[in-house]
């Protein structure tokens, strides 16, 4: 049995890791994963993202970036998006779940929302947010931790492949 650990990542240690995430983004992508990238999508884009987008946010505080480490191998990860508006200060968003394919069903990704859930009431918010794909591995997920669908929009984004527009659900939960 492989020894899990969840960590929050500051800036210096995601600018380390870009390209262990940047793998993980790519394995994952590649797998058939809706979270806002399309094949083909090469490694350089992966660590880009992590670079440019995450890694900013990381640095500025507005941004929580967790780690899923196995047996000490970055195996998953997810981000908690606190940069909200001044009217929103009690909200987060989700963004970001993911485990690589091969550390499937060993629980990281319900042990990444636990710890998400509690870095967020540190925060003093209380209502979660995000957005999955309709029907995608990941919505039940979401509802067997409490989440609830907001609702759905039909044709919200290309899937993973490129190949056709899926809908997606809108889910919150109030911590």
């Amino acid at each position: 049995m492989a020894q899990l650990e969840i960590i929050a990542l500051d800036a210096a240690q995601t600018q380390a890791r870009v390209p262990q995430l940047a793998e993980l983004l790519h394995a994952c992508v590649h797998d058939g994963a809706s979270i806002h990238f399309v094949q083909p999508f090469p490694i350089e884009q992966a660590a880009a993202f992590w670079r440019d987008k995450t890694l900013p946010g990381v640095a500025g505080g507005g941004r929580v970036l967790l780690a899923a480490l196995a047996d000490g191998e970055l195996a998953g990860s997810a981000q908690l998006d606190c940069d909200t508006p001044p009217n929103q200060p009690h909200r987060a968003e989700v963004c970001k779940l993911m485990v690589h394919p091969r550390h499937r069903r060993l629980g990281l990704a319900r042990a990444l929302m636990a710890e998400l859930e509690l870095q967020a009431r540190q925060r003093g918010r209380s209502l979660l947010t995000l957005d999955t794909a309709s029907g995608d591995k990941a919505e039940p997920l979401y509802l067997s931790l409490g989440y609830l669908a907001a609702g759905r929009i039909p044709g919200y984004a290309w899937d993973g492949r490129g190949e056709k527009l899926q809908a997606t659900t809108l889910m919150y939960k109030v911590l």
